[in-house]
């Protein structure tokens, strides 16, 4: 009997990178480690699913923002072919 125990799942603690990782700069200039805490569809991935820090939080919210309105990223995904050729046959 004691094979057949229900293991239950224990999540593993989650941590802020850019607390770990000092060397880890946190800017606007650097899409690439921006483009992890955005989904597909270009919303921000909350805190409690990434693990960071309400203080890195806050400013990866503010270097997402200002590389969407430098053009770095996108606000939402890009859009398809077939959006344009309806928009354009009427």
């Amino acid at each position: 009997m004691s094979n057949n125990r229900v293991r239950k799942f224990i999540p593993r603690k989650k941590y802020c990178r850019f607390c770990a990782d000092k060397t880890l700069v946190l800017d606007y200039k650097r899409p690439d480690i921006l483009q992890q805490f955005v989904t597909e569809r270009g919303k921000i991935i909350g805190r409690r699913i990434t693990g960071t820090c309400a203080k890195h939080q806050r400013a990866l919210t503010r270097a997402i923002k200002r590389a969407r309105q430098m053009a770095l990223m996108y606000y939402t995904t890009v859009h398809s072919t077939e959006v344009k050729k309806k928009t354009m046959s009427i």
